[in-house]
């Protein structure tokens, strides 16, 4: 997320930003409740179409 958002907004993202994918949960509700890193990612490039294989 830092490479896609730069460092600041990633953590103000994950921490801020509900997602659907996610069963609306933010990436860091989704991290803190066991969904694996890569499940997050994977719902992150949904929601912001970029490919998942670029990082």
């Amino acid at each position: 997320m830092r490479v896609h958002f730069g460092d600041a907004y990633a953590d103000s993202w994950a921490r801020d930003y509900v997602l659907a994918p996610l069963g609306g949960r933010t990436v860091v509700q989704a991290l803190a409740d066991g969904e694996s890193a890569k499940s997050v990612w994977r719902a992150v490039c949904q929601v912001e179409n970029v490919s998942s294989k670029l990082h």
